[in-house]
């Protein structure tokens, strides 16, 4: 079954995509916690999410919420804006290696038929790459995830990650998302999501000669996520990036990150982040334009 129509879904009127991320998991707890006083508990990430949902969305062409914390809730309360497109995290994370994210699966539990009946329009799944392990397990993941987003007519979404090596050995980060792009970028996935090269803090020729880089690995079209770069630098970074071939953003951090050290979280949702998420958007239109 085609998903051109549920990728197209996902983008703004000018084409391009200008989605928001909501499934951080344990990694907003330890965002929340280092500006709350005692232990973060699942109803309070839960609500930041569905808040930020509330606010954000109306901003967005699509939004990416988990099954863990916030994606079924969303759904019955009807906390996304009717103009955003919803997107489903696909993906389990699981402590290991001294990360808080080690190792990812399949949610079997996150169903692409019954979500695709909810209105759901695509998937995402985290595939770490780690440049001493053996590919073809990666690889087995992404085709399996694809083929169950493709039997749905879900829209597929795949985020591979550049890890530290487990042997110990040295790592270059900026290397492997070049890598895992050229592993995983020709098997069929509607969308490609891709950290930052150089976390966006290179110049400007050696970021942009990298993302270019990423346009000749990725068959399909492809958008970046915010995670490591500066939220002062990623609106640079997108334009850089939308220059290059991409379509983009995927992005939570450089949003809304900063607000959760506000007195007043849904206030500075209101404002900071509500102008983050516009100027975005203007970015990657301007580049669409």
């Amino acid at each position: 079954m085609r998903t051109d129509t549920a990728l197209s879904a996902l983008a703004r009127d000018s084409g391009a995509f200008a989605m928001l991320a909501l499934d951080q998991r344990e990694a907003l707890r330890d965002m929340m916690a280092a500006h709350c006083p005692g232990p973060v508990s699942d109803g309070q990430i839960t609500r930041f999410k569905l808040e930020a949902a509330r606010i954000l969305t109306p901003h967005a062409s699509a939004v990416l919420i988990d099954r863990q914390f916030a994606l079924d809730q969303a759904i019955a309360t009807g906390a996304v804006s009717a103009g955003c497109s919803l997107i489903a995290a696909a993906d389990l994370f699981e402590a290991a290696h001294g990360e808080t994210v080690g190792r990812t699966r399949i949610d079997l539990e996150a169903d692409p038929a019954a979500y695709a009946a909810l209105g759901v329009k695509a998937m995402k799944l985290l595939i770490i790459y780690r440049p001493d392990e053996d590919p073809e397990p990666r690889l087995a993941l992404a085709r399996q995830f694809i083929d169950r987003c493709r039997s749905a007519g879900l829209a597929s979404i795949i985020e591979p990650v550049s890890r530290r090596p487990r042997d110990g050995g040295p790592f270059d980060k900026t290397a492997g998302t070049l890598a895992a792009a050229a592993e995983l970028g020709h098997l069929g996935a509607d969308l490609y999501k891709a950290e930052v090269p150089f976390d966006g803090l290179g110049p400007e020729r050696e970021v942009r000669a990298a993302f270019a880089r990423l346009s000749e690995l990725i068959d399909s079209q492809w958008v970046v996520l915010s995670s490591g770069v500066p939220d002062r630098r990623f609106p640079q970074t997108v334009a850089w990036a939308c220059a290059e071939g991409a379509s983009g953003f995927l992005a939570g951090r450089a949003v809304w990150a900063s607000c959760l050290a506000a007195p007043h979280i849904p206030d500075a949702l209101r404002t900071i982040a509500v102008d983050r998420l516009r100027r975005l958007c203007d970015t990657v239109d301007d580049a669409a334009a």
